[in-house]
């Protein structure tokens, strides 16, 4: 499994760290992401906000386009689009976001992904259009 310093993956960046989310794995087309359920992520009725869950798949999807070979320049991306579905309350103590590039182009992709918890239970889906930058 690549490591924070190695194969793609760029080192935690404030947002990262102030949510406590943290980057798996990235391989070409494809990244995951976790982050462990805690109380001040829940809203009023004690479930996860449904922006814990858009942020894992932003990240997750955008991050799956930016992939790049040991010593190459990164990469970087802007999101332009991404539409959320959510499908269940977690049952798990850990929120798992995996995306997939799953077309595009030279300036611009497609991803799409899905939160699990740690059971295996699938909370929300997400496409997304991102755009690279300089």
């Amino acid at each position: 499994m690549p490591t924070e310093a190695g194969q793609g993956l760029l080192p935690h960046y404030p947002f990262q760290q102030l949510i406590g989310f943290r980057k798996l794995e990235m391989t070409l087309g494809y990244a995951r992401f976790a982050l462990e359920m805690r109380d001040d992520l829940l809203n009023l009725v004690g479930i996860p906000h449904g922006g814990v869950h858009a942020l894992l798949l932003d990240a997750a999807l955008g991050s799956a386009g930016c992939f790049v070979a040991e010593g190459a320049p990164s990469r970087r991306a802007v999101t332009l689009n991404l539409n959320v579905s959510y499908l269940a309350v977690p049952r798990g103590a850990m929120l798992i976001a995996e995306g997939r590039r799953v077309g595009g182009g030279r300036k611009v992709f497609f991803s799409e992904g899905v939160v699990r918890d740690d059971t295996g239970l699938d909370l929300a889906r997400a496409s997304g259009t991102f755009r690279y930058i300089d």
